[in-house]
Protein backbone atom coordinates (compact mmCIF):
# COMPACT_ATOMS: atom_id res chain seq x y z
CA UNK A 1 0.00 0.00 0.00
CA UNK A 2 1.14 3.53 -0.56
CA UNK A 3 2.01 5.16 2.76
CA UNK A 4 2.46 8.81 3.79
CA UNK A 5 6.23 8.41 3.65
CA UNK A 6 6.06 7.23 0.05
CA UNK A 7 3.94 10.15 -1.19
CA UNK A 8 5.69 12.79 -3.35
CA UNK A 9 6.98 15.80 -1.36
CA UNK A 10 4.67 18.37 -2.98
CA UNK A 11 3.81 21.61 -1.15
CA UNK A 12 0.26 21.31 0.21
CA UNK A 13 -2.40 23.56 -1.26
CA UNK A 14 -5.07 22.81 1.34
CA UNK A 15 -5.95 24.18 4.74
CA UNK A 16 -7.37 22.28 7.68
CA UNK A 17 -11.15 22.49 7.58
CA UNK A 18 -11.31 22.86 3.81
CA UNK A 19 -14.08 20.91 2.06
CA UNK A 20 -13.00 19.32 -1.20
CA UNK A 21 -14.25 16.96 -3.89
CA UNK A 22 -12.07 14.00 -4.78
CA UNK A 23 -12.05 10.91 -6.97
CA UNK A 24 -10.32 8.06 -5.16
CA UNK A 25 -7.66 6.25 -7.17
CA UNK A 26 -6.48 3.30 -5.10
CA UNK A 27 -6.41 1.67 -1.70
CA UNK A 28 -3.70 2.92 0.62
CA UNK A 29 -2.15 1.97 3.95
CA UNK A 30 -4.38 0.84 6.87
CA UNK A 31 -7.49 0.61 4.76
CA UNK A 32 -7.67 4.21 3.64
CA UNK A 33 -8.07 5.24 0.02
CA UNK A 34 -5.88 7.68 -1.89
CA UNK A 35 -6.69 10.61 -4.16
CA UNK A 36 -4.56 13.37 -5.65
CA UNK A 37 -5.16 17.08 -6.09
CA UNK A 38 -2.63 18.48 -8.56
CA UNK A 39 -0.27 15.70 -7.55
CA UNK A 40 -0.77 16.26 -3.80
CA UNK A 41 -1.83 13.09 -1.97
CA UNK A 42 -4.99 13.02 0.15
CA UNK A 43 -5.99 9.96 2.21
CA UNK A 44 -9.66 9.34 3.00
CA UNK A 45 -10.86 6.64 5.41
CA UNK A 46 -14.17 5.00 4.48
CA UNK A 47 -13.82 5.83 0.79
CA UNK A 48 -13.39 3.24 -1.96
CA UNK A 49 -11.34 3.50 -5.18
CA UNK A 50 -13.65 4.83 -7.86
CA UNK A 51 -15.73 6.88 -5.43
CA UNK A 52 -16.34 10.55 -6.13
CA UNK A 53 -16.65 12.10 -2.66
CA UNK A 54 -16.91 15.29 -0.67
CA UNK A 55 -14.45 15.33 2.21
CA UNK A 56 -13.14 17.68 4.91
CA UNK A 57 -9.40 18.09 5.55
CA UNK A 58 -8.45 17.49 9.19
CA UNK A 59 -4.70 16.90 8.91
CA UNK A 60 -2.17 18.60 6.63
CA UNK A 61 1.47 17.64 6.19
CA UNK A 62 4.14 18.64 3.69
CA UNK A 63 3.65 15.59 1.51
CA UNK A 64 0.07 14.51 2.23
CA UNK A 65 -3.23 15.37 3.87
CA UNK A 66 -6.00 13.36 5.51
CA UNK A 67 -9.66 14.14 4.99
CA UNK A 68 -12.86 12.91 6.63
CA UNK A 69 -15.51 11.51 4.33
CA UNK A 70 -18.63 13.71 4.32
CA UNK A 71 -20.63 12.42 1.35
CA UNK A 72 -20.33 9.90 -1.46
CA UNK A 73 -21.29 11.85 -4.58
CA UNK A 74 -20.81 9.00 -7.07
CA UNK A 75 -20.30 5.48 -5.63
CA UNK A 76 -17.65 3.11 -6.90
CA UNK A 77 -18.54 -0.22 -8.50
CA UNK A 78 -16.51 -1.79 -5.69
CA UNK A 79 -19.01 -0.63 -3.06
CA UNK A 80 -21.62 -2.85 -1.42
CA UNK A 81 -24.22 -2.34 1.28
CA UNK A 82 -22.79 -3.00 4.77
CA UNK A 83 -24.61 -5.80 6.54
CA UNK A 84 -24.26 -4.37 10.06
CA UNK A 85 -26.32 -1.42 11.28
CA UNK A 86 -23.42 -0.29 13.50
CA UNK A 87 -20.92 -0.22 10.63
CA UNK A 88 -20.64 3.58 10.32
CA UNK A 89 -19.66 3.98 13.99
CA UNK A 90 -17.96 0.71 14.93
CA UNK A 91 -14.31 -0.10 14.37
CA UNK A 92 -14.74 -3.87 14.26
CA UNK A 93 -15.41 -4.21 10.51
CA UNK A 94 -14.07 -1.24 8.56
CA UNK A 95 -14.60 -2.74 5.10
CA UNK A 96 -18.11 -4.15 5.09
CA UNK A 97 -18.85 -1.53 2.42
CA UNK A 98 -16.28 -3.08 0.04
CA UNK A 99 -17.00 -6.12 -2.16
CA UNK A 100 -15.11 -9.12 -0.81
CA UNK A 101 -13.22 -9.82 -4.03
CA UNK A 102 -12.00 -6.21 -3.99
CA UNK A 103 -10.84 -6.70 -0.39
CA UNK A 104 -8.76 -9.70 -1.49
CA UNK A 105 -7.27 -7.74 -4.40
CA UNK A 106 -6.40 -4.90 -2.06
CA UNK A 107 -4.61 -7.23 0.36
CA UNK A 108 -2.56 -8.69 -2.48
CA UNK A 109 -1.69 -5.12 -3.46
CA UNK A 110 -0.83 -4.26 0.16
CA UNK A 111 1.75 -7.03 0.31
CA UNK A 112 3.27 -6.09 -3.06
CA UNK A 113 3.57 -2.42 -2.14
CA UNK A 114 4.99 -3.14 1.31
CA UNK A 115 7.73 -5.25 -0.26
CA UNK A 116 8.41 -2.58 -2.89
CA UNK A 117 8.19 0.63 -0.83
CA UNK A 118 9.23 -0.53 2.64
CA UNK A 119 11.48 -3.41 1.65
CA UNK A 120 12.90 -1.82 -1.49
CA UNK A 121 12.43 -5.13 -3.32
CA UNK A 122 11.88 -5.16 -7.08
CA UNK A 123 9.70 -8.26 -7.40
CA UNK A 124 9.72 -8.16 -11.20
CA UNK A 125 13.52 -8.16 -11.26
CA UNK A 126 13.50 -10.96 -8.69
CA UNK A 127 11.19 -12.97 -10.94
CA UNK A 128 8.47 -13.48 -8.32
CA UNK A 129 4.86 -12.33 -8.03
CA UNK A 130 2.52 -11.99 -5.08
CA UNK A 131 -0.05 -14.73 -5.47
CA UNK A 132 -3.78 -13.86 -5.29
CA UNK A 133 -4.98 -13.70 -1.69
CA UNK A 134 -6.45 -16.92 -0.31
CA UNK A 135 -9.85 -15.79 0.94
CA UNK A 136 -12.69 -17.59 2.67
CA UNK A 137 -13.72 -20.62 0.64
CA UNK A 138 -17.38 -19.55 0.58
CA UNK A 139 -19.26 -16.35 1.38
CA UNK A 140 -20.48 -17.71 4.72
CA UNK A 141 -16.87 -17.55 5.90
CA UNK A 142 -16.68 -13.75 5.69
CA UNK A 143 -19.07 -13.34 8.63
CA UNK A 144 -19.17 -14.97 12.07
CA UNK A 145 -15.61 -16.21 11.61
CA UNK A 146 -13.94 -15.24 14.90
CA UNK A 147 -13.57 -17.86 17.64
CA UNK A 148 -12.78 -15.20 20.26
CA UNK A 149 -14.29 -11.80 20.96
CA UNK A 150 -13.61 -9.30 23.71
CA UNK A 151 -16.44 -6.91 24.57
CA UNK A 152 -16.16 -3.93 26.91
CA UNK A 153 -18.51 -2.59 29.57
CA UNK A 154 -18.69 1.20 29.87
CA UNK A 155 -20.54 3.79 31.92
CA UNK A 156 -20.32 6.14 28.92
CA UNK A 157 -22.33 4.95 25.94
CA UNK A 158 -21.75 6.22 22.42
CA UNK A 159 -24.97 6.80 20.49
CA UNK A 160 -25.09 6.22 16.74
CA UNK A 161 -26.69 8.79 14.45
CA UNK A 162 -29.70 6.53 13.92
CA UNK A 163 -30.10 5.92 17.65
CA UNK A 164 -30.18 9.69 18.22
CA UNK A 165 -32.62 10.17 15.32
CA UNK A 166 -34.96 7.53 16.74
CA UNK A 167 -36.13 9.96 19.41
CA UNK A 168 -36.18 7.17 22.01
CA UNK A 169 -35.08 7.75 25.57
CA UNK A 170 -31.84 5.78 25.76
CA UNK A 171 -29.73 4.81 28.76
CA UNK A 172 -26.38 6.54 28.24
CA UNK A 173 -24.88 5.19 31.47
CA UNK A 174 -24.51 1.52 30.46
CA UNK A 175 -22.98 -0.05 27.37
CA UNK A 176 -21.68 -3.49 26.47
CA UNK A 177 -20.03 -3.78 23.09
CA UNK A 178 -17.02 -2.44 21.20
CA UNK A 179 -15.12 0.82 21.56
CA UNK A 180 -15.72 3.61 19.10
CA UNK A 181 -12.48 4.13 17.09
CA UNK A 182 -10.23 6.60 18.84
CA UNK A 183 -12.26 6.69 22.07
CA UNK A 184 -10.97 4.77 25.10
CA UNK A 185 -13.94 5.86 27.20
CA UNK A 186 -16.96 5.39 24.89
CA UNK A 187 -18.50 2.08 23.87
CA UNK A 188 -21.23 1.19 21.38
CA UNK A 189 -24.03 -0.79 23.00
CA UNK A 190 -24.12 -3.57 20.42
CA UNK A 191 -27.30 -5.61 20.03
CA UNK A 192 -25.85 -7.45 17.00
CA UNK A 193 -22.39 -8.30 15.69
CA UNK A 194 -21.32 -10.25 12.61
CA UNK A 195 -17.81 -11.13 13.76
CA UNK A 196 -18.22 -14.12 16.06
CA UNK A 197 -21.58 -15.93 16.00
CA UNK A 198 -25.28 -15.30 16.41
CA UNK A 199 -25.10 -17.27 19.66
CA UNK A 200 -22.39 -14.91 20.89
CA UNK A 201 -24.62 -11.90 20.16
CA UNK A 202 -27.47 -13.50 22.11
CA UNK A 203 -25.12 -14.05 25.03
CA UNK A 204 -23.97 -10.41 24.98
CA UNK A 205 -27.58 -9.25 25.05
CA UNK A 206 -28.39 -11.68 27.86
CA UNK A 207 -25.42 -10.57 29.98
CA UNK A 208 -26.36 -6.92 29.50
CA UNK A 209 -29.95 -7.56 30.62
CA UNK A 210 -28.80 -9.60 33.64
CA UNK A 211 -26.30 -6.96 34.76
CA UNK A 212 -28.78 -4.08 34.44
CA UNK A 213 -31.49 -6.03 36.23
CA UNK A 214 -29.13 -6.64 39.17
CA UNK A 215 -27.78 -3.09 39.21
CA UNK A 216 -24.17 -4.05 38.52
CA UNK A 217 -22.18 -0.96 37.57
CA UNK A 218 -20.13 -0.87 34.37
CA UNK A 219 -16.55 0.43 34.39
CA UNK A 220 -16.11 4.19 34.12
CA UNK A 221 -12.85 4.69 32.20
CA UNK A 222 -12.28 8.23 33.48
CA UNK A 223 -13.32 7.80 37.13
CA UNK A 224 -11.92 4.24 37.43
CA UNK A 225 -15.07 3.04 39.16
CA UNK A 226 -17.58 0.27 38.52
CA UNK A 227 -17.62 -3.52 38.78
CA UNK A 228 -17.99 -4.89 35.22
CA UNK A 229 -15.04 -4.44 32.85
CA UNK A 230 -14.96 -6.97 29.99
CA UNK A 231 -16.81 -9.97 28.61
CA UNK A 232 -14.64 -12.43 26.68
CA UNK A 233 -16.26 -15.24 24.68
CA UNK A 234 -14.47 -18.18 23.08
CA UNK A 235 -16.40 -20.36 20.61
CA UNK A 236 -14.08 -23.00 19.06
CA UNK A 237 -14.78 -23.85 15.43
CA UNK A 238 -14.51 -27.64 15.66
CA UNK A 239 -15.88 -28.45 19.12
CA UNK A 240 -19.08 -27.58 20.97
CA UNK A 241 -17.24 -26.15 23.97
CA UNK A 242 -17.89 -22.54 25.00
CA UNK A 243 -15.91 -20.31 27.35
CA UNK A 244 -17.10 -17.15 29.07
CA UNK A 245 -14.66 -14.86 30.89
CA UNK A 246 -16.15 -12.08 33.00
CA UNK A 247 -13.54 -9.48 33.92
CA UNK A 248 -14.44 -7.54 37.06
CA UNK A 249 -12.98 -4.84 39.25
CA UNK A 250 -12.48 -7.03 42.32
CA UNK A 251 -13.77 -10.43 43.36
CA UNK A 252 -17.32 -10.86 44.67
CA UNK A 253 -18.19 -14.50 45.40
CA UNK A 254 -21.89 -13.80 45.90
CA UNK A 255 -22.24 -11.98 42.60
CA UNK A 256 -20.29 -14.66 40.73
CA UNK A 257 -22.52 -17.37 42.19
CA UNK A 258 -25.60 -15.51 40.97
CA UNK A 259 -24.09 -14.96 37.54
CA UNK A 260 -23.07 -18.61 37.32
CA UNK A 261 -26.58 -19.84 38.19
CA UNK A 262 -28.13 -17.54 35.58
CA UNK A 263 -25.60 -18.52 32.89
CA UNK A 264 -26.10 -22.23 33.40
CA UNK A 265 -29.88 -21.84 33.26
CA UNK A 266 -30.14 -19.49 30.26
CA UNK A 267 -27.02 -20.51 28.28
CA UNK A 268 -26.38 -24.19 29.07
CA UNK A 269 -24.02 -24.41 26.07
CA UNK A 270 -21.34 -22.65 28.15
CA UNK A 271 -18.90 -25.30 29.37
CA UNK A 272 -16.65 -23.14 31.52
CA UNK A 273 -16.86 -19.78 33.29
CA UNK A 274 -13.83 -17.82 34.48
CA UNK A 275 -13.80 -14.65 36.55
CA UNK A 276 -10.71 -12.55 35.88
CA UNK A 277 -10.02 -9.84 38.44
CA UNK A 278 -8.46 -6.60 37.18
CA UNK A 279 -8.26 -3.80 39.74
CA UNK A 280 -5.77 -1.72 37.75
CA UNK A 281 -6.56 1.29 35.59
CA UNK A 282 -5.39 -0.30 32.32
CA UNK A 283 -8.28 -1.30 30.08
CA UNK A 284 -7.29 -4.90 29.51
CA UNK A 285 -9.00 -8.25 29.87
CA UNK A 286 -5.92 -9.55 31.68
CA UNK A 287 -5.71 -9.22 35.45
CA UNK A 288 -3.95 -10.16 38.66
CA UNK A 289 -6.12 -13.20 39.42
CA UNK A 290 -8.33 -15.76 37.68
CA UNK A 291 -11.06 -17.86 39.32
CA UNK A 292 -12.59 -20.84 37.52
CA UNK A 293 -16.24 -20.68 38.59
CA UNK A 294 -17.32 -23.86 36.80
CA UNK A 295 -15.95 -26.20 34.18
CA UNK A 296 -12.33 -27.04 33.39
CA UNK A 297 -11.13 -23.46 32.80
CA UNK A 298 -10.15 -24.29 29.21
CA UNK A 299 -11.73 -25.11 25.86
CA UNK A 300 -10.40 -27.18 22.96
CA UNK A 301 -10.27 -26.67 19.21
CA UNK A 302 -8.81 -28.70 16.37
CA UNK A 303 -6.49 -27.86 13.53
CA UNK A 304 -5.97 -30.65 11.08
CA UNK A 305 -5.36 -33.87 13.00
CA UNK A 306 -4.54 -32.19 16.31
CA UNK A 307 -6.55 -30.94 19.26
CA UNK A 308 -5.37 -27.86 21.15
CA UNK A 309 -6.15 -26.81 24.69
CA UNK A 310 -6.93 -23.09 24.91
CA UNK A 311 -6.60 -21.31 28.23
CA UNK A 312 -8.39 -17.98 28.92
CA UNK A 313 -5.34 -15.83 28.09
CA UNK A 314 -3.74 -18.15 25.53
CA UNK A 315 -3.07 -17.01 21.96
CA UNK A 316 -4.90 -19.04 19.34
CA UNK A 317 -5.56 -17.93 15.77
CA UNK A 318 -8.95 -16.23 15.89
CA UNK A 319 -10.11 -17.61 12.52
CA UNK A 320 -9.64 -21.36 12.86
CA UNK A 321 -10.67 -22.38 9.35
CA UNK A 322 -8.49 -19.81 7.59
CA UNK A 323 -5.62 -20.58 9.97
CA UNK A 324 -5.77 -24.16 8.69
CA UNK A 325 -5.32 -22.82 5.16
CA UNK A 326 -2.46 -20.63 6.38
CA UNK A 327 -0.70 -23.65 7.82
CA UNK A 328 -1.27 -25.57 4.58
CA UNK A 329 0.72 -22.82 2.84
CA UNK A 330 3.48 -23.14 5.46
CA UNK A 331 3.69 -26.88 4.76
CA UNK A 332 3.75 -26.28 0.99
CA UNK A 333 6.50 -23.66 1.20
CA UNK A 334 8.61 -25.64 3.69
CA UNK A 335 8.75 -28.66 1.34
CA UNK A 336 9.52 -30.94 4.27
CA UNK A 337 11.71 -34.02 4.07
CA UNK A 338 11.42 -36.91 6.57
CA UNK A 339 14.88 -36.21 8.03
CA UNK A 340 14.40 -32.45 8.41
CA UNK A 341 15.14 -30.64 11.65
CA UNK A 342 12.84 -27.62 11.96
CA UNK A 343 13.17 -24.53 14.13
CA UNK A 344 9.79 -22.90 14.79
CA UNK A 345 10.55 -19.39 16.06
CA UNK A 346 7.94 -17.46 18.06
CA UNK A 347 6.04 -20.75 18.30
CA UNK A 348 3.40 -19.65 20.82
CA UNK A 349 1.33 -22.62 22.01
CA UNK A 350 2.88 -24.84 19.33
CA UNK A 351 0.13 -24.87 16.71
CA UNK A 352 2.52 -24.79 13.75
CA UNK A 353 5.05 -27.07 15.46
CA UNK A 354 2.49 -29.80 16.05
CA UNK A 355 0.92 -29.36 12.62
CA UNK A 356 4.21 -30.14 10.86
CA UNK A 357 5.69 -32.63 13.36
CA UNK A 358 4.48 -35.78 11.60
CA UNK A 359 6.28 -34.76 8.40
CA UNK A 360 9.77 -34.22 9.82
CA UNK A 361 12.29 -35.81 12.15
CA UNK A 362 12.17 -33.17 14.88
CA UNK A 363 10.84 -29.68 15.66
CA UNK A 364 12.40 -27.20 18.08
CA UNK A 365 9.95 -24.47 19.07
CA UNK A 366 11.21 -21.24 20.64
CA UNK A 367 8.97 -18.78 22.48
CA UNK A 368 9.52 -15.88 24.87
CA UNK A 369 6.41 -16.42 27.03
CA UNK A 370 6.85 -19.25 29.53
CA UNK A 371 3.09 -19.88 29.86
CA UNK A 372 2.81 -20.41 26.09
CA UNK A 373 5.68 -22.90 26.18
CA UNK A 374 3.97 -24.83 28.97
CA UNK A 375 0.80 -24.84 26.87
CA UNK A 376 2.77 -26.09 23.84
CA UNK A 377 4.27 -28.94 25.86
CA UNK A 378 0.85 -29.91 27.20
CA UNK A 379 -0.61 -29.86 23.67
CA UNK A 380 2.21 -32.08 22.38
CA UNK A 381 1.68 -34.59 25.19
CA UNK A 382 -2.11 -34.60 24.76
CA UNK A 383 -1.73 -35.32 21.02
CA UNK A 384 0.92 -38.01 21.50
CA UNK A 385 3.58 -35.97 19.69
CA UNK A 386 7.04 -36.85 20.99
CA UNK A 387 9.35 -35.22 18.44
CA UNK A 388 8.81 -31.59 19.51
CA UNK A 389 11.05 -29.73 21.93
CA UNK A 390 9.88 -26.36 23.25
CA UNK A 391 12.31 -23.83 24.69
CA UNK A 392 11.38 -20.64 26.55
CA UNK A 393 13.61 -17.62 26.13
CA UNK A 394 14.50 -14.43 24.31
CA UNK A 395 15.56 -14.92 20.68
CA UNK A 396 18.41 -12.45 21.15
CA UNK A 397 19.94 -14.58 23.87
CA UNK A 398 19.06 -18.06 22.61
CA UNK A 399 20.66 -18.12 19.17
CA UNK A 400 24.18 -18.89 20.21
CA UNK A 401 26.57 -21.50 18.84
CA UNK A 402 25.85 -23.49 22.00
CA UNK A 403 22.12 -23.58 21.24
CA UNK A 404 22.70 -24.81 17.69
CA UNK A 405 25.23 -27.35 18.94
CA UNK A 406 22.70 -28.66 21.46
CA UNK A 407 19.73 -28.88 19.06
CA UNK A 408 21.61 -29.41 15.77
CA UNK A 409 21.62 -27.16 12.75
CA UNK A 410 18.13 -26.62 11.28
CA UNK A 411 17.19 -27.60 7.75
CA UNK A 412 14.06 -25.44 7.82
CA UNK A 413 13.34 -22.26 9.74
CA UNK A 414 9.72 -21.20 10.33
CA UNK A 415 9.38 -17.62 11.60
CA UNK A 416 6.08 -16.19 12.84
CA UNK A 417 6.93 -13.08 14.88
CA UNK A 418 4.56 -10.55 16.50
CA UNK A 419 3.44 -7.45 14.56
CA UNK A 420 6.67 -5.59 15.40
CA UNK A 421 8.69 -8.16 13.45
CA UNK A 422 12.17 -9.40 14.38
CA UNK A 423 14.90 -7.51 16.19
CA UNK A 424 17.67 -6.59 13.69
CA UNK A 425 20.14 -8.75 15.63
CA UNK A 426 17.77 -11.71 15.38
CA UNK A 427 17.72 -11.21 11.60
CA UNK A 428 21.52 -11.41 11.67
CA UNK A 429 21.35 -14.59 13.73
CA UNK A 430 18.87 -16.10 11.26
CA UNK A 431 21.19 -15.21 8.38
CA UNK A 432 24.12 -16.81 10.17
CA UNK A 433 22.21 -20.09 10.57
CA UNK A 434 21.74 -20.31 6.79
CA UNK A 435 19.11 -23.06 6.70
CA UNK A 436 18.08 -24.62 3.39
CA UNK A 437 14.57 -23.11 3.54
CA UNK A 438 13.01 -20.22 5.47
CA UNK A 439 9.25 -19.78 5.76
CA UNK A 440 8.37 -16.35 7.13
CA UNK A 441 4.76 -15.90 8.32
CA UNK A 442 3.71 -12.37 9.20
CA UNK A 443 0.58 -10.48 10.28
CA UNK A 444 2.28 -7.19 9.27
CA UNK A 445 3.63 -6.93 5.70
CA UNK A 446 5.41 -3.67 6.57
CA UNK A 447 7.66 -5.16 9.26
CA UNK A 448 8.01 -8.35 7.25
CA UNK A 449 9.33 -6.28 4.34
CA UNK A 450 11.87 -4.53 6.58
CA UNK A 451 13.08 -7.86 7.97
CA UNK A 452 13.43 -9.32 4.47
CA UNK A 453 15.42 -6.30 3.31
CA UNK A 454 17.83 -6.78 6.23
CA UNK A 455 18.06 -10.50 5.56
CA UNK A 456 18.65 -10.14 1.84
CA UNK A 457 21.12 -7.28 2.37
CA UNK A 458 23.19 -9.50 4.64
CA UNK A 459 25.89 -10.67 2.26
CA UNK A 460 26.51 -13.83 4.29
CA UNK A 461 22.89 -14.87 3.78
CA UNK A 462 22.45 -14.77 0.03
CA UNK A 463 18.75 -15.66 0.04
CA UNK A 464 16.14 -15.12 -2.64
CA UNK A 465 12.35 -15.04 -2.46
CA UNK A 466 10.78 -18.03 -4.16
CA UNK A 467 7.07 -17.58 -3.35
CA UNK A 468 4.68 -15.11 -1.70
CA UNK A 469 1.18 -16.03 -0.53
CA UNK A 470 -1.23 -13.70 1.33
CA UNK A 471 -4.00 -15.39 3.34
CA UNK A 472 -7.09 -13.55 4.57
CA UNK A 473 -7.84 -14.37 8.20
CA UNK A 474 -9.70 -11.11 8.85
CA UNK A 475 -12.44 -10.33 6.30
CA UNK A 476 -13.74 -6.73 6.32
CA UNK A 477 -10.51 -5.40 7.82
CA UNK A 478 -7.19 -4.27 6.31
CA UNK A 479 -5.29 -6.94 8.24
CA UNK A 480 -3.57 -9.73 6.29
CA UNK A 481 -1.36 -12.72 6.98
CA UNK A 482 1.44 -13.22 4.47
CA UNK A 483 3.74 -16.20 3.92
CA UNK A 484 7.08 -15.91 2.11
CA UNK A 485 9.44 -18.70 1.14
CA UNK A 486 13.17 -17.99 0.95
CA UNK A 487 15.88 -20.28 -0.35
CA UNK A 488 19.66 -19.77 -0.77
CA UNK A 489 20.48 -17.76 -3.89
Amino acid sequence: METPNSAPPTRPRLKRGAEIELTLEKFADRGKSLARLDGYVVFVAGAVPGDRVRAKVFKRKKSFAEARLLEVLEPSDLRTEPRCEYFAACGGCKWQHVEYEAQLDMKQQAVAEALAHTGGLDLEALGVEVRPTLGAEDTSGIYFYRNKMEFSFAAQRWLTDWEIASGETLDKTFALGLHVPGRFDKVLDLKACYLQSEWSARLVNGVRAFAKEHGWEPWHARNHTGFLRHLVIRTPAHTDERMVVLVTNGYDAERMAAFSDWLRADFPEVTTLINTVNTGVAQTAYGEAMHTVFGSGVVHDRMGDYTFEIAPNAFFQTNTKQAERLYDVVVEFADFKPDDLVYDLYCGAGTISLTVANQVKRVVGVELIEEAVQNARANAEANGVDNCTFVAGDMLELFTPAFVEEHRHPDVLIIDPPRAGMHPKVVEQVAALRPERIVYVSCNPQTQAMDLKRLMDTTAAGYRIEAIQPVDLFPHTHHIENVIKLVPA
